[in-house]
């Protein structure tokens, strides 16, 4: 066994990803996730293809899950003025329902230790971190990697810049059962946010969407809400009113910030969404948590073999790969993002990628990485 015990707060994408890497090259891992599994999450459950050969090297078969295979986009804007396009790699559509299981009992076989608890605090003194669970627990580790997603209690505990700002998204997250063709993802602008479509395994369709709260908080519930905005898209109206809700009800999860965060806080290096958040309308998350896991797990493993010297060294190169990787993907979304909420240059844009359809894969070729 290699040295460095390695402890990862937070058991989803990310941090099982990490741990079943880590795991795999002989390092001593502990996760440590809050929730039991199987569970659902808000997410739009796409995952690009540049992690299949990532998922084959940690020997990970998603084609044992059925996801369905999308090769194709489906982009409108308020008024359903569409295009069509091909996806350059193309992707695939997996519920985190069974994906996140389906990791946690890889990790497991590879020997890493899943404690289910909350965590209460973390502190790093003399090269060591103290992390304590709110059942009192204490455990002690050389490295640490926060995986513990788009907003939690931990935030608040480091006193991240982001945590102090109040956002104004809020997503919602739904199975249904209708028609809709299996190798597509649909991404339908509305008032205020963006609705993606997509099917998961069994033939479900995920319906995940992000609204601005204060248009959302104007109508009683979801469904209202729904009837008097998303359904002003003639896409998503017809989605809505030829579908059946397969949850008791939607998901919802509130303040999600898409504000910059720092890859590294307090000596931990942060993985997946507690690292930097993709907004969704680009379809990039999974994977991007996934790449991130890649490059922390390849670092450590250096770390801990001496082939990284000092824990300065190794936090400069997570934090120089990062920005490679991510940054312009995060700055891009974003400038995609501001555009759709706005009906006049959004407009523009349609106008501009029905003259230069080309252009469409050319920005998703730029919220997307190559193969790793």
């Amino acid at each position: 066994m290699i040295g460095k015990e390695v402890t990862i707060i937070g058991g989803g994408l990310a941090g099982l990803t990490a741990g079943i890497h880590l795991s795999k090259i002989g390092i001593q891992v502990t996760i440590i996730e809050k929730s039991s599994f199987p569970k659902h999450k808000v997410c739009g459950e796409y995952i690009s293809n540049e992690v299949l050969p990532y998922f084959n090297w940690l020997g990970l078969d998603i084609e044992n899950l059925n996801p369905t295979k999308i090769t194709k986009l489906q982009f409108s804007t308020q008024n359903g003025k569409t295009i069509n396009t091909e996806l350059p790699l193309g992707g695939f559509g997996i519920s985190r329902y069974i994906l996140d299981e389906f990791l946690y009992k890889k990790a497991i076989l590879n020997g890493c230790k899943i404690i289910q608890e909350n965590v209460a605090n973390i502190e790093f003194m003399e090269d060591e971190f103290t992390i304590t669970m709110v059942n009192n627990a204490v455990l002690k580790s050389k490295i640490v990697l926060g995986a513990f997603g788009k907003r939690s209690n931990i935030d608040q505990k480091l006193n991240r810049n982001f945590i102090q700002q109040k956002s104004p998204w809020l997503a919602v997250k739904a199975h249904y059962s209708g028609v809709f063709n299996d190798d597509l993802v649909g991404l339908h602008n509305f008032k205020g946010g963006y609705c993606g479509v997509s099917k998961v395994e069994e033939g479900k369709i995920n319906i995940c969407y992000l609204a601005d709260y204060e248009t959302f908080k104007q109508y009683k519930n979801i469904n209202e809400y729904q009837d008097n905005i998303l359904k002003k898209n003639p896409n998503l109206k017809y989605f809505f009113e030829n579908s059946t809700l397969l949850f008791d009800k939607p998901l919802t999860i509130s303040q999600i910030s898409f504000e910059q965060k720092k890859s590294i806080e307090n000596h931990i290096l942060m993985i997946g969404d507690t690292a930097g958040l993709i907004h969704p309308l680009c379809g990039n998350g999974m994977a991007m948590a996934i790449h991130s896991a890649k490059i922390a797990s390849e670092l450590i493993a250096q770390f801990c073999t001496n082939q990284i010297k000092t824990r300065t060294e190794l936090e400069t190169k997570y934090q120089q790969q990062w920005i490679l990787n991510f940054k312009n993907r995060l700055k891009t979304g974003k400038i995609i993002s501001n555009i759709l909420q706005k009906p006049k240059l959004s407009q523009f844009l349609m106008q501009l990628l029905i003259i230069f359809p080309f252009l469409l894969s050319t920005i998703i070729k730029k919220t997307h990485g190559k193969p790793i």
